[in-house]
């Protein structure tokens, strides 16, 4: 499955900083990132679980927003993309 990561840590503090750091590497460890705040990571239900367990870990409920949201299939009808940026085909090889 495809989902979509979105978060907003709050950085007024040290700690704040140093959530936002351990919350992008936890989801540099399983997608890309499409943006600052942004990650598209292709899991299956266990890794989506385990990485929904680990994001909830970090983040601070009183501060911090986190969102998940699980496309679809065919997600090509989901999803639209403009700009330079091109997403890595996580269908395609991995080497060229």
């Amino acid at each position: 499955m495809l989902i979509i990561v979105t978060y907003d840590v709050s950085t007024e503090t040290r700690e704040g900083r140093r959530r936002l750091r351990r919350v992008a590497k936890i989801c540099e460890g399983i997608g890309q990132r499409v943006q600052k705040s942004v990650f598209e990571c292709r899991v299956d239900l266990m890794q989506y679980e385990d990485l929904e367990r680990r994001l909830l870990a970090e983040i601070d409920p009183e501060e911090d927003n986190l969102r998940l949201y699980r496309l679809t299939e065919p997600v090509e009808l989901h999803v639209k993309e403009y700009g330079n940026f091109k997403a890595v085909d996580f269908e395609g090889p991995l080497v060229i």
